[in-house]
């Protein structure tokens, strides 16, 4: 087996150093996360300075693309992308509906009875799982079960 030389090292460190420059959130993996605010507010830029693009209530999940000291960029399940201050956000799983008028329901069923129904945009904790449906709960203590094609 041969040695790599150093000259060989050098040209992998700085081939990722590159790259984690040329294309953001290269270096680290992707991280889903939701916000642990009650609302949070998605700036354009990594500062309280920067302009307050929307806002946002608890659970809402995002992707993590992008650090910058306590600043995250983020995408939500839109694709739009902002800043946000990583006190904001925890490891709790979330969801947010993807359709219109979404039924929650009673139990994991669709014969079961629906508790509430919701528009595109609301975001949920996830508490539990069982096949193909998401039992979640609402910052308000809303809770049921929901389809998992209606929420990202």
């Amino acid at each position: 087996m041969k040695r790599l030389n150093i000259e060989v090292i050098i040209k992998i460190i700085t081939a990722i150093m590159v790259a984690s420059l040329i294309i953001p959130g290269f270096v680290f993996a992707q991280e889903r996360l939701s916000v642990t605010a009650g609302i949070a507010n998605m700036r354009s830029g990594p500062g309280t300075k920067y302009d307050v693009l929307w806002q946002v209530e608890q659970y809402h999940p995002v992707i993590v693309i992008e650090k910058k000291g306590n600043w995250y960029k983020i995408k939500d399940f839109e694709n739009d992308e902002a800043w946000v201050h990583k006190s904001l956000l925890g490891k709790v799983q979330g969801v947010i509906t993807i359709k219109d008028k979404c039924n929650v329901r009673s139990r994991p069923s669709t014969k079961s009875s629906v508790v509430f129904t919701v528009e595109r945009g609301v975001p949920f904790k996830v508490l539990s799982r069982k096949g193909n449906w998401i039992k979640i709960e609402h910052a308000d203590g809303d809770v049921g079960w929901i389809y998992k094609t209606l929420v990202w």
